[in-house]
């Protein structure tokens, strides 16, 4: 019994001794892959950043494009209204008349 005491405790203190190394090793290791990723994502945000220029040129043609199509859709619209539905309104003045 008292080998047992005597020894359980100094294989407690090895395993946590070895569970403090494995984790300080953890621990260093993850620190290094946080920093290459972070160079990484710098990288990336770097790389998008050039590209600002192109997005912007090719979000204001498309907005031009879109404005210039919605008013031809709606020049043709309103002609197309016009031309369908005064007919009906000149029939419905006829018959009111009548």
């Amino acid at each position: 019994m008292e080998f047992w005491l005597s020894f359980l405790p100094i294989i407690i203190y090895l395993l946590l001794i070895a569970l403090l190394v494995v984790g300080i090793i953890l621990g260093i290791k993850s620190i290094i892959t946080v920093n290459k990723v972070e160079k990484v994502v710098d990288d990336v945000n770097e790389k998008v950043e050039s590209l600002n220029g192109l997005f912007k040129i090719v979000d204001f043609t498309t907005d031009k494009i879109v404005t210039l199509t919605d008013k031809i859709v709606d020049a043709v619209s309103s002609v197309a209204s016009k031309l369908f539905f005064h007919k009906k309104v000149k029939k419905i003045k006829e018959e009111e008349n009548e």
